[in-house]
């Protein structure tokens, strides 16, 4: 039987400053809850511009607070050009802490940013700690080297602040997978409110198919938002083009973020390779995933989800900068034998390239060298909040049966 709180909120964060991962993820969460819970809202604060490109379930909304892009340097500038960065964050800041004061929610999952983009959240996880409001911190199983993670976090103090305000920590892996927190001093409070809760599983919606499916057996080639794809994909059309023999059929999928010239250039570049079907975005990746024999990807957080809760054989081609987060997860996977990886210089060996192409379709999927590998993320996150959500209702219980 499916429960039902009364009037139960959750308000989630995702500064989106890069990608589409942050977002995909809070979502994927936010869908899940609001079908074991009726009852429940989900309100998603988001700075990803194309927020609106997705679709959402009854009781799932997104309030979007406006856009900053982290640039390939790792610096971060406001999308709309007249305005300046400090400005920009300025009103992100009052939004989210509106947001919050107007929403009133039971709990508050914080994606990734402990402090927010820049700090933004600290002034509502403050007021919200004060109205005992449940505080969580999402982590991905990889979060960044951790010489890279150590600096940015000792800058802003973050670890002891991730210790005074949150009540749990959510990592979205398994423990034998990768701890986000390796290489860095945690404090033994932070790690006792570690729980690592299992890869988060994707599946299809009942809807009808996305027109961009293919007819038959195709590879799928993924770059996640696209911002930092373009590489990828030009190597994979020049190992199409040396090697004649390489003659699986391609659906490229560029992302809503690679820029305009770029996009121009590699479709007039594809157009003469009569096995490549390119196409600039599809909101349900998770379809096309489904539908393809094989993957060839950067391997972000969602993607490596939909890999495995698809099982499909994959090629990973990590970024290697400004974060190593994609090749540490990459390194992990291969060597659990989940994936192949090749790095970006070896994806640019057209001739290499090709020949680990042609046998990808082949590859024993990722079930059969981990069977045991948990993607039990969704349906533990939901009996924790459950227990949460019981727990707060439980005196109005008591009055309701007086009453009767």
């Amino acid at each position: 039987m499916m429960r039902r709180f009364e009037d139960a909120r959750i308000l989630m964060y995702s500064h989106d400053t890069f990608g589409l991962g942050h977002l995909r993820r809070c979502r994927t969460i936010a869908h899940s809850l609001v079908e074991d819970y009726r009852g429940l809202q989900v309100l998603i604060i988001s700075g990803a511009t194309i927020a609106g490109a997705f679709d959402y379930r009854a009781r799932v909304d997104f309030v979007k607070i406006p856009s900053v892009i982290k640039l390939r340097n790792g610096e971060y500038t406001s999308l709309a050009q007249h305005m300046d960065l400090h400005e920009t964050l300025k009103m992100r800041q009052s939004i989210i802490r509106h947001t919050a004061e107007t929403f009133q929610p039971d709990i508050f999952i914080v994606d990734k940013e402990p402090m927010g983009l820049r700090g933004e959240v600290e002034e509502t996880l403050s007021y919200l700690k004060m109205r005992g409001t449940t505080l969580v911190l999402g982590l991905r199983e990889v979060m960044d080297a951790p010489h890279l993670l150590d600096a940015e976090w000792k800058k802003s103090d973050t670890m002891r602040k991730i210790d005074r305000f949150y009540d749990m920590i959510w990592v979205y892996g398994p423990p034998d997978f990768y701890d986000p927190l390796t290489g860095l001093e945690v404090p033994s409070g932070v790690r006792a409110k570690m729980n690592f809760v299992g890869f988060l599983q994707r599946s299809l919606s009942h809807d009808e198919l996305p027109d961009h499916r293919p007819e038959g057996d195709y590879i799928l080639v993924t770059t996640g938002g696209g911002g930092d794809g373009a590489d990828l994909i030009h190597d994979v059309i020049d190992a199409y083009r040396q090697d004649p023999e390489l003659q699986h059929k391609a659906l490229i999928v560029l992302g809503p973020y690679m820029p305009a010239r770029k996009r121009r250039k590699l479709i007039k570049k594809g157009a003469q390779i009569p096995h490549i079907r390119i196409i600039e975005f599809d909101n349900r990746m998770e379809e096309l995933i489904a539908g393809a024999k094989a993957v060839v990807a950067m391997g972000g957080y969602n993607t490596y989800c939909e890999i495995l809760s698809f099982d499909k054989p994959a090629l990973i081609v990590p970024r290697v900068r400004p974060r190593e987060e994609q090749l540490i997860r990459a390194r992990r996977a291969a060597e659990l034998g989940l994936i192949e990886m090749l790095l970006p210089e070896e994806a640019e060996d057209a001739k290499l390239f090709a020949q680990a192409l042609k046998a990808l379709p082949g590859r024993p999927a990722p079930s059969q060298s981990s069977p045991d590998l948990r993607l039990g993320g969704l349906p533990n996150i939901s009996e924790i909040v459950g227990e949460w959500l019981d727990e707060r209702s439980r005196p109005h219980f008591s009055v309701v049966e007086g009453a009767s």
